[in-house]
C-alpha cells in the first residue's frame, strides 16, 4: 500500500464547504443545511466552523501529499474573493459586507450561476395594493429582524428581503442590487408601493437601508408611511422624510414590474389602472371593509386629486378619509343626492380606472358650515362639551381635528381626521392641552372653552 492509499481513507471530504457550482446530489444537500443554519451570533454551534477549517487542512494535506498544484487548488475553493459591488460613487465594496448579505434564493438557496450573470429582470407583475398587502402582513405577524434566518414565505428576514418579498422577485435581494429591477423616481413622483434606498458606501454594514413608500400624511410632504424590517419587528409608523438619518441620502425607486405601468401624476387623466378593472361589488367598500380593493382606491383617488383627504395611507382598512375622497370625486362629475354617498358603485369605478370624468378640485367633499365667530376673537364659539366625547359625531369632531392638524397636533390619527370621536381625537387634545403646561383635570383629552380658544386662536 502507498502512502497516498494510507492517507485517503482519512479525509472526511462531506465535511468540505461544497463547491458553489456543483449540481450534483451531495453538494446540492450540503449547501441547504449550511445556509438554513444560523450564524454563530445568532446562536448557531461554533464546532461547524471548527469542523469546516478541520476538513479543509486535512485536504491540503492531501494535495501535498498528491503534489503542490493541487494543494494550489484546494486553497483557492477554501478561500473565493468576495463578489465587488459597484457603490454610487463608482468604487467597489465586497457584498460580503452589506448588512444583508449575499443574494440569495427563497429560503436561503444559492441563486444560481445564471441569475448572477444574465440581466436584471422584472418578476411577475404586482399591482401597488398587492405591494402594500404584503407589507402590512409582515407588520401584522410581527416579523423578527434577522440578517441571517428565513421567514416562511422564504425570504430573508431583513430590510431588502422585506422589499424582495412585498415584490414578489423570488429572491433576497439587498440594498445594493434592489436598484436593478427599478427606476429612479423623484420625491415628487413617489407613490405607495415605492421604495427609498440608502446605500452607505464607506460602511455597508452601519447603516445602509431601504423602506416602503406608504403614501404622505399631509399635504406638506414632509412625512409619508414606512413600511421597513428593522429591529426588533416589521413596522408600520409615519416617518420623517426621507428617514430619522441620513435624510438626504435616500434616493426614491419605482419597481419596474406594476402591473399597468410604475407612473401616473397625482391627478389628470391616466387614471393608471390596476392589473383587474373589473368593478368588485360594493360590498368591498365601506365601514367594516379591509381589503386590497379599498387601497386601490384610495390610490387612484389619490392620483385624481384626493390626496388632501388622506393623512396617512392609503390603505386597505376603509376609512372616514376613503368616505370623503370618494364623496369628493362623485360631486366633481356633478353627482348629487344617493349618487354622491361617498361609497364607490360602478359608474364610480369606471371613471376612476379608466380615467374619466373631472379631477378633484377645491375643497371636496361636503363643506362645513361656516362657524360662528366669538364678536372680537376671530375665534369660532365654542359649540359645547356635548360635542365631543365617545359616541359624539358630527361636524365639531372634524373641524376640531383638521385644527389640530395644522397646529401639529394630529400624530396620533391613523385615518381622517372625520366626525366621529375617537381615541385619536382625544390623545391629540391631551397633547395639545399638556403643550400649554396643564396637568390632570386641565388635561383629560377633552376640549372645552379655554382649549377651545387657544387653538383656534
Amino acid at each position: 500500500m502507498t502512502r497516498t492509499e494510507q492517507l485517503t481513507p482519512l479525509v472526511e471530504f462531506d465535511e468540505v464547504e461544497p463547491d458553489e457550482d456543483c449540481i450534483c446530489g451531495g453538494c446540492c444537500a450540503r449547501r441547504r443545511a449550511r445556509l438554513h443554519a444560523a450564524p454563530v451570533h445568532e446562536g448557531g454551534h461554533a464546532a461547524a466552523r471548527s469542523v469546516r477549517r478541520r476538513a479543509a487542512v486535512l485536504m491540503a494535506a492531501v494535495g501535498t501529499a498528491l503534489g503542490g498544484g493541487a494543494a494550489g487548488a484546494a486553497t483557492a475553493v477554501a478561500a473565493p474573493a468576495p463578489s465587488p459591488t459597484p457603490t454610487p460613487g463608482g468604487s467597489t465594496s465586497p457584498r460580503s459586507e452589506t448588512p444583508q448579505g449575499e443574494v440569495s434564493g427563497l429560503y436561503g438557496e444559492s441563486p444560481s450561476a445564471r441569475s448572477f450573470a444574465a440581466p436584471r429582470a422584472a418578476a411577475a407583475p404586482v399591482t401597488r395594493a398587492q405591494i402594500i398587502e404584503r407589507a402590512q402582513r409582515w407588520v401584522d405577524q410581527k416579523v423578527p429582524y434577522s440578517m441571517g434566518r428565513y421567514w416562511s414565505d422564504g425570504y430573508r428576514q431583513d430590510c431588502s428581503g422585506f422589499v424582495s418579498m412585498a415584490w414578489g422577485l423570488g429572491s433576497s435581494q439587498t440594498t445594493w442590487t434592489l436598484p436593478d429591477f427599478a427606476d429612479r423616481i423623484t420625491k415628487a413622483e413617489l407613490q405607495p408601493g415605492d421604495v427609498l434606498v440608502y446605500n452607505n458606501p464607506a460602511s455597508p454594514q452601519s447603516g445602509s437601508h431601504v423602506t416602503i413608500f406608504g403614501g404622505w400624511t399631509d399635504s406638506t410632504r414632509t412625512r409619508y408611511v414606512a413600511y421597513e424590517q428593522t429591529s426588533p419587528t416589521t413596522l408600520k409608523r409615519s416617518t420623517p422624510y426621507a428617514y430619522w438619518n441620513n435624510s438626504a441620502s435616500y434616493v426614491p425607486y419605482r419597481y419596474k414590474g406594476l402591473a399597468g405601468g410604475g407612473s401616473g401624476g397625482s391627478s389628470g387623466g391616466s387614471g393608471g389602472s390596476s392589473s383587474s378593472t373589473a368593478f368588485p361589488g360594493a360590498g368591498a367598500f365601506g365601514p367594516g371593509a379591509d381589503n386590497a380593493h379599498v387601497t386601490e382606491l384610495g390610490r387612484l383617488l389619490v392620483q385624481r386629486g384626493g390626496g388632501r383627504f388622506y393623512s396617512e395611507g392609503p390603505g386597505p382598512r376603509w376609512g372616514e378619509a376613503d368616505r370623503r375622497a370618494t364623496e369628493a370625486f362623485q360631486l366633481a362629475q356633478g353627482w348629487r343626492g344617493s349618487e354622491a354617498d361617498g361609497i364607490p358603485g360602478k359608474a364610480t369605478w369606471d371613471y376612476l380606472v379608466n380615467g374619466k370624468g373631472r379631477d378633484i378640485t377645491g375643497g371636496g367633499g361636503t363643506p362645513l358650515p361656516p362657524p360662528p365667530v366669538t364678536p372680537g376673537t376671530g375665534v369660532p364659539a365654542f359649540p359645547g362639551s356635548d360635542k365631543f366625547g365617545p359616541g359624539a359625531t358630527n361636524d365639531w369632531v372634524r373641524l376640531l381635528g383638521e385644527q389640530l392638524v395644522r397646529k401639529g397636533y394630529g400624530r396620533f390619527y391613523t385615518e381622517g381626521p372625520g366626525p366621529r370621536w375617537t381615541d385619536a381625537d382625544r390623545r391629540n387634545v391631551q397633547a395639545f392641552q399638556e403643550a400649554q403646561g396643564w396637568r390632570g383635570a386641565e388635561a383629560d383629552g377633552y376640549p372645552g372653552p379655554d382649549t377651545w380658544k387657544r387653538l383656534f386662536s
